[in-house]
Formats: C-alpha cells, structure tokens, sequence
C-alpha cells in the first residue's frame, strides 16, 4: 500500500500545481512534463504534445518519442531523436512525444568534476551536491568520458507491449573516450508513479551524431551545472489509452528494471 499512497499525495500535488496555473512559459523554474512513467511504463505510447509545443516550455529535458520510436534529448533548446541504431538526428517541431520532461537551465549550481566517477559514485556526488532532495533538480555535464554505454528503444507497433518488455531486447552501444553531454534529472521519491525517482539521464555526442539513455559511464572531466525546479506542470492526455490504462500497480518493480 506503502506505493499507492505515494502515488496519491503526488496526484495531490500536481493538482495544485495546476490549480495555481503553473505557466512553465514565463516560470523558468517550472518542471514541465509530459503523461507520467507510470502510464509509459504500461504501454501508453501514443505521443500527446507536439515537439514544437514542447520546445515552449524548456530548453533541457529528456523522453521518447510517439510509438516509443527512440530516446529524446532535448539542448539548448532543440531536440534530438537516438534511434534504435543508436545513431541521432535532430527532430522535426511536428513529431510528438507520450513522454517527455523539459525544463529552461538556469544553473543554481555550476562548478566541474574530474576523475573516474562511475555512474553510482557520479550520483553519489551529484546528491551531495543538490540543496535539498525534495524537489525535482535538473542536470547537465559537457566534456570528456572515458566510457559512455546507452541504450535505445525501437518503434512500436499495436497492440503496444509493456515497457519491460520492449527493454529485455534493448539494443545497447558503448562510447569510448568521447566528449559530449548529459542531461537529466533528480527527482524526489514523493514522485514516484509520475517520474523516475533518482538520477534519470541521457546522453548526446559533441558531434550531435549518438548517444541514448545512459546505462553506464566513466567521467573524465566535465563541466557541471545544476538547476533545482521549485514548480511542477504534469500535462495529463485528454483521452485514449492514458485514460484507459491500469495505473494502479502496488509496486514499481518494472520501473527498476526499465531504468537499469
């Protein structure tokens, strides 16, 4: 039950962000997301928001594609498609995403981090490093890895499966001493069922040729900025399959194999 609690006080919260209005447009500090993990989690694949609406409300942020086809990065406001050959071309203002969260970069923190961080001792740092783990904080590192291994996702088909399943045959591609950037986010556990709890992180060439959502990696020497999101905008689909959807899972045991 401990779950479905969680779950209920995250609703609780998001429905007063948008009973406040949360405009992420004119609040730089917003959290602005697209649907839940929760729903992606359960197959609900079927993109919502355009890419050039999304682009209106952040210039970082992360998430897939209409029919999963492939894992997002969104830079300095434009916004990438990895696709399942690992290979990453920039996506047009009229693809859609079921998924997405997007946020403007306005570095509360910026400093740089060198020598070989793996990716739980790069999260370690990075905990100590937030102000405080009860709001969602956003990421981004620029500069040198010595080993990057991401994965990405191939384009669905109806009837959609679960996202665990589509993951137990993830093509997976590995980067060695490459320079290029992270980007994505903490959130907090009282998110769970809405975003991912934890570090969430994806991964872009400098040449903005590769990359994918990061499964491992070895730091080098990066530049680091950090920005906490002190509101949250949850856009919620209007109908088909979000509404039809079970989202009422105990356990997100999913959840941790999706994201490892």
């Amino acid at each position: 039950m401990r779950y479905r609690r969680r779950c209920f006080v995250s609703g609780l919260l998001v429905a007063a962000a948008l009973a406040a209005g949360c405009a992420p447009a004119a609040d730089r500090e917003c959290l602005y997301q697209i649907s839940t993990i929760g729903a992606l989690t359960e197959g609900v694949y079927d993109g919502t928001v355009t890419i050039g609406n999304l682009k209106r409300h952040g210039d970082l942020g992360l998430g897939t594609f209409d029919a999963l086809d492939g894992e997002m990065v969104m830079l300095d406001g434009r916004v990438w498609r990895i696709r399942a050959d690992g290979r990453a071309e920039e996506a047009s203002d009229g693809d859609s995403t079921p998924f997405a969260a997007v946020t403007f970069l306005d570095a509360d923190h910026t400093g740089s981090i060198e020598g070989a961080y793996d990716l739980a001792a790069l999260e370690e740092l990075l905990d100590r490093l937030v102000p405080t783990k009860n709001v969602p904080c956003a990421v981004r590192l620029d500069g040198t890895f010595a080993r990057v291994k991401t994965r990405s996702v191939p384009r669905q088909t109806r009837p959609y499966p679960r996202l665990a399943v589509v993951v137990e045959q993830q093509p997976t591609f590995e980067f060695q001493k490459v320079r290029g950037t992270v980007v994505g986010f903490r959130c907090p556990e009282w998110m769970g069922g809405l975003n991912v709890p934890g570090w969430h992180l994806h991964f872009l060439t400098e040449d903005r040729t590769a990359g994918g959502h990061v499964l491992e990696l070895t730091v080098e020497r990066v530049r680091l900025a950090l920005d906490s999101c002190t509101a949250l905008h949850v856009a919620l689909p209007t109908d088909g399959a979000f509404w039809a959807a079970d989202l009422s899972a105990e356990e997100p045991t999913d959840l941790d194999r999706i994201e490892k």
